[in-house]
């Protein structure tokens, strides 16, 4: 059957469908009339081949009950191991209803009220929410802006939190979001041998490990060596690839069966058990059917950073785009403006009409810069850019 959802130019309007991005911007304090480029959906039609899943399965009109079989474990791992050569087994797999959760149930299964979680700010903002609302400490080992534009780990830095903190758990963001970083074997090797050494559970979110550009390779975390895999808690989901996060399905990976048994029990705790029918039904289509999709869509996230990055040179320069090697988040740096917190929000929500992530959210390291989302049609990519010069040129 042949994808017919490929045409990634057009602009689909998404108000008035209960959408968070385009619905509720006065209810969060923005103007009616703001751009949305900030939390990570993409403005983009599914695959068709998943709406035809999810067609046949609604016709059936029973949405009881579901678990997953041999059918849905195999798409998975199919895609995994096509993918990122990451094998899997299927006692390992605990299904979610995303990765944000299994994070939070990592954070209670691994740690005590009062220990000390590690994370590596800039970083998406759930990770430290996750931590202090369950009553533990965030610890960040921050990632240190070298001139050439690029974020790195402190590796000094991240022993010397590690022991000093006694930290139990590191959360590892890998694709980084929002810095974009594409995490090199070496670097997550090095990183590893300062968890086996004192000790430390990983939970690696690898959410966004299908959108790394051309010269990178996402490597999985627990696939560095058998060692790192029995300390590793590896969070996948169709949810950013596909498009799919209103459906509410992730598939978390623990080899070490005391680290999942503790992790199933925190679940058991929190009352859920099985997933949502239709979620499931749309994972497995995914990974099953979804390849020509997901190129297409790549070629075209390609395209926008190219567009942006031309854009930002020739009629911007004085943003500086941190150049990603994966996600369709790009960080902007918006210090050569020389504002403060609030005049920097004015110009970006008031004179520009634009809803980004504000960077002081990811952390204080964070602040002076912006967060975009590209995975939008160009058109509105090329309004929301336009709407940002013209904004800069009042100031």
């Amino acid at each position: 059957m042949q994808e017919r959802n490929l045409n990634f130019d057009e602009v689909i309007d998404r108000k008035n469908t209960d959408c968070l991005k385009y619905d509720f911007a006065v209810r969060r304090g923005r103007p009616a009339d703001v751009l949305p480029l900030w939390v990570a959906d993409m403005d983009f039609r599914t695959s068709s081949r998943i709406l035809d899943a999810i067609t046949e399965r609604t016709a059936h009109g029973i949405f009881g009950y579901t678990e997953t079989g041999e059918q849905y474990f195999e798409a998975v791992s199919g895609w995994l191991m096509r993918r990122h050569k990451m094998e899997v087994r299927p006692e390992w797999l605990v299904k979610t209803p995303g990765v944000v959760f299994a994070i939070a149930m990592a954070v209670k299964a691994f740690t005590e009220e009062g220990d000390a979680v590690l994370i590596q700010q800039p970083v998406y903002y759930p990770f430290s929410e996750v931590i202090a609302d369950n009553k533990r400490v965030v610890v960040s080992s921050d990632l240190v802006l070298s001139a050439d534009g690029k974020y790195r780990m402190d590796f000094d830095d991240i022993e010397k939190k590690v022991r000093e903190h006694h930290v139990k758990l590191f959360l590892l963001c890998s694709p980084h979001n929002p810095v974009g970083r594409v995490w090199t074997s070496e670097e997550l090797t090095r990183l590893g041998q300062i968890c086996l050494d004192n000790g430390v559970i990983v939970v690696s979110d690898e959410i966004h490990a299908d959108f790394v550009y051309d010269g990178y390779r996402h490597q999985p975390f627990a696939g560095l060596s058998r060692e790192l895999e029995n300390i590793t808690v590896t969070c996948t989901s169709p949810g950013k690839t596909f498009n799919l996060a209103g459906l509410q399905v992730s598939n978390i990976f623990i080899a070490n069966r005391g680290l999942r048994d503790r992790f199933r029990r925190q679940i058991a705790a929190a009352g859920y058990s099985q997933l949502g029918t239709l979620g499931l039904t749309a994972c497995e289509a995914a990974y099953r059917y979804g390849e020509e999709w997901y190129q297409a869509l790549m070629n075209y996230l390609k395209g926008n950073l190219d567009f942006l990055r031309d854009y930002l040179r020739e009629r911007l320069p004085i943003i500086r785009m941190i150049e990603p090697e994966g996600t369709y988040l790009v960080w902007l740096d918006f210090r050569g403006l020389r504002l403060n917190l609030q005049e920097l929000q004015e110009l970006i929500v008031h004179r520009a009409g634009l809803w980004l992530d504000d960077g002081a959210i990811f952390g204080r390291t964070g602040e002076g810069f912006q967060r975009i989302n590209t995975a939008t049609s160009r058109s509105v990519l090329r309004q929301a850019l336009e709407r940002l010069e013209h904004a800069i040129q009042t100031v």
